[in-house]
């Protein structure tokens, strides 16, 4: 039975891919701090549903923290490492860049460290739509020019992509880092946009329009990007210019405008929002548009969920987990 070690498999993604893996008859090693970044009570409802199951043990600690993450891999020898944990959040890393710190470069390094000492069949990390940073180029391609990252949080997980890349090389490392696309599904986080608008509009407040609506997002459904990672984790693809390191994006590949994705949600929560417009915050970009070439060639993997699926999708589960 194969063996995979999750970080942040009490996280809205690990969460879904944990689960994916149990199913699929995965031995899954979860790792994860359950800060308080955002409400824990939904990150302990979502580990208490992993650890239904037989096959599914939870390690609590730190990334950051000085040998956890050695001393783990060494005892568990995973065959295959999916490090989603992280610092997540433009906004935040504005008034808070040394979490970003700790958790995306310190965390990264020591996890690196860890499988240079005890190797893995395949290494998968996380990274973002937001490296593209103040491109304008459309859709965004793996191989564009990505330098100009607008926040803090983008650098370090573009920084991460970096680190990666140079591990592959030294240490033959098979490695993959994927860009995911603004990621909304069931038991999503609840500092996104379609949780603080169903909040919002459920609970009869105004919603905050940035740059006035004129604004769009590559919006990603769960289920895909598990689905994306899945396909991708149990072949890395052969070494590319000598180094065994891959980069892909994982996104719908169909942007949507901000108002087009109000529209969607107001119709499935059966109710028209109070809108707010106002400028565009420190950081953010004004639209992201994924180009999944690279991984539908070497994979076959495209997304397949629609939004309008998808939102009704996350509200009814809003509304059964909030007792709506």
């Amino acid at each position: 039975m194969p063996k995979a070690l999750v970080t942040g498999s009490a996280g809205f993604i690990g969460y879904h891919l944990s689960k994916h893996l149990l199913a699929e008859g995965f031995d899954v090693v979860g790792f994860d701090a359950m800060t308080d970044y955002y409400d824990v009570r939904l990150k302990e409802r979502r580990l208490a549903n992993l650890l239904q199951s037989g096959s599914f043990r939870a390690v609590n600690d730190r990334l950051e923290a000085d040998g956890v993450l050695m001393d783990l891999v060494a005892a568990e020898k995973p065959d295959f490492l999916v490090h989603l944990a992280g610092q997540a959040g433009v906004r935040y890393s504005i008034d808070e860049p040394r979490s970003y710190v700790d958790s995306n470069i310190i965390g990264t390094f020591n996890l690196l460290e860890a499988v240079r000492a005890t190797p893995v069949k395949h290494l998968l990390l996380a990274s973002t739509s937001s490296a593209y940073g103040a491109n304008t180029q459309m859709p965004y391609a793996e191989t564009d020019k990505a330098d100009t990252q607008m926040s803090f949080y983008a650098a370090t997980k573009k920084s991460n992509e970096v680190m990666a890349h140079s591990y592959a090389h030294l240490y033959d490392i098979p490695t993959t880092m994927f860009r995911f696309f603004t990621v909304y599904g069931p038991w999503g986080r609840p500092d996104m946009a379609y949780s603080l608008f169903s909040d919002a509009i459920l609970g009869g407040r105004p919603i905050k329009v940035f740059n006035h609506g004129e604004m769009s997002r590559d919006f990603t459904y769960v289920d895909d990007i598990v689905e994306g990672v899945r396909r991708v984790l149990v072949t890395p693809r052969p070494p590319q210019l000598g180094v065994p390191n891959r980069v892909y994006n994982i996104g719908n590949g169909r942007p949507v405008s901000l108002l087009n994705f109000i529209e969607v949600m107001e119709k499935h929560l059966g109710v028209i929002a109070e809108k707010k417009y106002v400028g565009m915050q420190p950081g953010d970009v004004e639209k992201t548009f994924a180009d999944t070439t690279a991984v539908e060639e070497d994979y076959g993997y495209r997304a397949a969920t629609d939004l309008d699926e998808g939102i009704g999708a996350y509200v009814k589960w809003y509304r059964g987990y909030y007792k709506i």
